[in-house]
């Protein structure tokens, strides 16, 4: 494979970019090598600098639902764009996309709309501490909820692919506010409400974890953390930055049954452009300023292009419940080729999917949390990364970021991606 062209940007971009890049992911450096610098992307497909085609598994780490460069979401942000491109001011299409998130969103009556993932997750703790009147958060070992003081302790893919799970820079009160619990474990989480239930204002977690690689819940664990929130009075969040639209049309929480006090939204209810949203019940919602005393404010919240891709994203989401069923289909025939492969030459794998949503663990532990998912051998995993992209395939340039299909994935490039497997892991 060709990749002069991609090698020169990152040498330039070193000089000016931390790292080289504007997201450490990005930098390859937990599979080697220099990373892609895209050019273009269409239906399942990205094309770098090279002019080399790749199949996508990355989807822009979630929110290609529908495949990149929709005409649909193209033709919407392009009109958009003819009527200006950003006003400050409140829009009708953010009314519509409003009526449609609480149409979908089963925790959802009030949402706000913010400019990312995190925006989102630390709006949602202000909110629920001013609500509760409590200071103290938990989240769960390698969840990822964006990079907010608050969120960063062992905390998910980048911390992870980097050795470096709490970032220099947090205040060490800041961190103290944050308890940690073990995702899959309930008990974890009913020894620190039974030591801080006074402090606690909220439990945040991904319904299915993303950023570890996709990890689903234990069967009743997800209800189980719903009655122990409840009981002891503390909100329930559940971060659906990727899962939201996508597990189903309705989220996890949909999936699984259980609906949080609050929800975060990101990525895809932007149709690929930067968004965010959080929302809940509306006794919750109506603290937010300027109907209550809980600040939060932004000139982009509401973007019109946003808006207007986000829209017609989300209409595809309402009349298209078909295309989670194909999406079902295509998953589960890529995990079943792959399983019998690794069973065939009797490697140590472990494959977890939920829906549009996979992973390729390199060891023989079952992975249901952030220990297991560390006994990963992140050295094979490289060595699969790159045989991959020489075989025309872009994973996730981390052993602990969740893949993702789109609609656009048909048969055709399913079965190419086996076929590139076998050769890739003997």
């Amino acid at each position: 494979m060709n990749s002069r062209r991609s090698k020169a940007l990152f040498e330039k971009a070193r000089k000016l970019l931390p790292g080289g890049v504007n997201s450490p992911v990005r930098a390859f450096k937990s599979v080697g090598g220099s990373p892609l610098f895209i050019r273009k992307a269409r239906g399942a497909y990205v094309w770098d600098a090279d002019a080399n085609r790749f199949i996508d598994y990355v989807g822009s780490w979630g929110p290609m639902l529908f495949g990149h460069a929709h005409p649909r979401i193209l033709r919407a942000v392009k009109a958009a764009a003819g009527r200006g491109t950003s006003f400050g001011a409140p829009t009708e299409t953010e009314i519509r996309i409003a009526e449609l998130i609480v149409k979908l969103v089963p925790s959802i009556e009030v949402v706000r709309m913010v400019n990312s993932g995190t925006e989102a997750t630390m709006s949602a703790i202000r909110l629920a501490r001013a609500f509760t009147g409590r200071p103290k958060i938990v989240k769960f070992e390698g969840c990822y909820h964006g990079h907010a003081d608050a969120f960063l302790m062992r905390a998910g893919s980048g911390a992870l692919t980097f050795g470096t799970p709490d970032s220099p820079g947090v205040p060490r009160g800041v961190a103290e506010d944050t308890l940690m619990a073990t995702y899959n474990d309930i008990d974890s989480v009913h020894r620190l409400i039974e030591q801080w239930k006074d402090a606690i204002a909220a439990v945040i977690v991904e319904p299915v974890v993303g950023n570890m690689g996709c990890i689903p819940p234990k069967p009743g664990f997800l209800a189980s953390l719903r009655r122990l929130c409840k009981d002891a009075g503390i909100l329930l969040i559940f971060d659906e930055v990727m899962t939201g639209f996508r597990v189903t049309p309705g989220g996890a929480q949909e999936l699984y049954g259980v609906t949080p006090d609050l929800t975060t939204l990101g990525k895809i209810i932007g149709g690929g452009l930067p968004v965010g949203a959080y929302g809940g019940r509306r006794d919750l919602m109506k603290l937010v300023a300027p109907e209550g005393p809980v600040y939060q404010a932004g000139t982009l919240s509401g973007n019109p292009l946003a808006m207007a891709a986000g829209l017609e994203m989300l209409k595809m989401v309402v009349a298209g419940r078909a295309a989670y069923q194909r999406m079902e289909k295509m998953g589960k025939l890529l995990e079943d080729e792959i399983r019998h492969h690794l069973l065939s030459i009797g490697k140590p794998y472990t494959l977890n999917r939920v829906g549009s949503m996979f992973t390729v663990f390199f060891t023989e532990v079952e992975v249901i949390d952030y220990a297991s998912a560390k006994t990963s051998d992140t050295k094979a995993f490289a060595s699969y990364h790159r045989a991959m992209l020489e075989e025309g395939i872009y994973l996730p340039p981390s052993q602990f970021e969740a893949a993702f299909l789109s609609t656009a994935h048909t048969e055709r490039e399913i079965e190419k991606t086996i076929r590139a497997f076998r050769r890739s892991v003997i």
